[in-house]
């Protein structure tokens, strides 16, 4: 328990046991918000958003954020062919079954904004909006391939600080205005201490998943998939040194949604970090899509 947010577990249909941080009034007018991280990133990204959203004055909101399996707290499975997102977007409707969210905006970074999608194909009735960080119906094969080169082939660094530096290191062009205590935050959602030394918060065979791609075969286009989120207010936002989402991709999906909101973040790419200003953008949205019609 943390004076911040509860702890919330919830044993998976397979009887993985998953968890989430659960911000806010459990009961409210407010509609809820749902926080799904990227492939290989944890609850903790979405922090200083779920405070700004759960502490509001005016309007209280209460954030849900997630952990996938294998990733942050909740359990590593046993099989790493079960990171998948079929199976990640079942885990995600058992937790939203335990903690009785019947409707939310969500808000999914890269790979959450996958699920987010699918999500609007086979549970409709849930979503009242959706945030897509950095992520829409065209996946990069560029940028998987980065990706790939660093999912479970980190070094272990011996500090948080050394941590840092290490994403420094690998993602410098990606956001080259970034401060050292920004590094360093990010790189608190990718290490953890444990027993005097830092370990990865996430399951390292989730590599294999990425390995089986063959990145020299065209990639799925997913266009039917972000067609399901037409009837919901979307905010698609876009790291302007993205890999992975180009701006072509995202003057597609705002010629195509006519209720999508899009935002490009500068020196940033894959994906922003939501906070400052790009964090009260959303917070804005969010306030405005749940009043739209």
């Amino acid at each position: 328990m943390n004076a911040r947010f509860r702890d919330l577990f919830v044993s998976a249909a397979d009887g993985l046991q998953l968890y989430a941080r659960d911000y806010g009034p459990e009961l409210g007018g407010a509609l809820p918000v749902v926080c799904l991280p990227g492939l290989a990133r944890t609850s903790e990204d979405f922090h200083d958003l779920a405070e700004a959203l759960s502490n509001d004055s005016a309007r209280p909101r209460r954030v849900l954020a997630l952990d996938y399996r294998g990733r942050g707290r909740s359990e590593w499975d046993k099989d790493w062919r079960n990171y998948d997102v079929r199976i990640e977007l079942d885990d995600t409707l058992q937790v939203l079954t335990v903690a009785g969210i019947e409707k939310a905006v969500f808000v999914g970074t890269s790979r959450g904004g996958l699920i987010t999608m699918a999500l609007s194909a086979v549970r409709p009735t849930l979503l009242g909006g959706a945030v897509l960080n950095d992520v829409g119906p065209v996946l990069e094969g560029q940028g998987l391939i980065r990706i790939r080169s660093y999912v479970g082939k980190l070094p272990v660094p011996g500090t948080m600080s050394e941590a840092g530096q290490v994403l420094k290191q690998m993602s410098d062009a990606q956001f080259p205005n970034f401060t050292d205590a920004q590094w360093e935050k990010m790189a608190r959602g990718t290490w953890r201490e444990e027993s005097g030394r830092l370990v990865l918060m996430y399951d390292p065979k989730l590599m294999k998943t990425l390995e089986t791609l063959d990145l020299e075969v065209p990639l799925p286009v997913l266009w039917p998939l972000f067609g399901g989120l037409s009837p919901y207010p979307v905010l698609a936002i876009r790291g302007g040194n993205s890999d992975l989402l180009t701006s072509e991709t995202l003057r597609g999906m705002q010629e195509s949604h006519p209720r999508l909101t899009a935002v490009t973040v500068p020196d940033q790419g894959h994906a922003p970090i939501i906070e400052g200003a790009l964090l009260g953008t959303i917070k804005h949205w969010i306030d405005q899509a749940e009043i739209q019609p």
